[in-house]
């Protein structure tokens, strides 16, 4: 079977173009647990759960392109930034949560762009563990679980988050790591 060689690139920037979308929906009505609200936690996981299919198909299909490498992690920052600054808006996550995962996400997207032009750094397993960790965190504090279950789901969310934004840190360092150690390697190479 044939896949086009673009289709995990289209998936991906699909998955950036319903980011706004997403958040409008889980904005328009303040965050009510209503039907935009479960539409809007709908639309989030299957737009971060596409993140395996375009991977799965770039590899199996052997059309892994550096600019699929530069876009994917920028596709989960993207979706998964709209969804931390928008459980903010609405009060259900404290600022300061959303604040160092952007810090983190923004700082080394930069980065990635910034030597783009030298080498792409593609996602770590560390990194894919961290988004992995936010998309499980995000869907449960997005979901409004608390009509089916009641209060044990902010217990559950909380532990969710909190283990996200953990990993969400040491990712951020190992990167840093990473990327000094490469380039000290680079220095001694050349």
């Amino acid at each position: 079977m044939s896949v086009p060689r673009q289709l995990p690139n289209a998936i991906t920037i699909a998955r950036i173009l319903l980011a706004p979308v997403f958040l409008w929906m889980l904005l328009i009505d303040a965050g009510a647990d209503g039907p935009l609200r479960w539409w809007a936690a709908i639309l989030f996981i299957v737009a971060i759960a596409t993140d395996g299919v375009d991977g799965w198909i770039a590899r199996r299909y052997e059309i892994v392109t550096d600019l699929g490498k530069l876009l994917d992690p920028i596709a989960d920052k993207v979706l998964t930034g709209f969804a931390f600054v928008g459980l903010s808006i609405l009060g259900e996550l404290p600022w300061w949560i959303t604040i160092v995962v952007l810090i983190r996400e923004i700082g080394i997207t930069v980065h990635r762009l910034v030597v783009a032009s030298d080498h792409v750094v593609a996602a770590a397993w560390m990194g894919k563990l961290k988004t992995l960790a936010q998309a499980v965190a995000l869907s449960l504090a997005l979901l409004p679980l608390w009509t089916l279950v009641g209060d044990l789901i902010f217990w559950v969310n909380g532990v969710t988050m909190a283990i996200a934004v953990a990993l969400t840190i040491a990712s951020g360092i190992d990167y840093v790591i990473s990327e000094v150690r490469g380039a000290r390697r680079d220095r001694r190479a050349a």
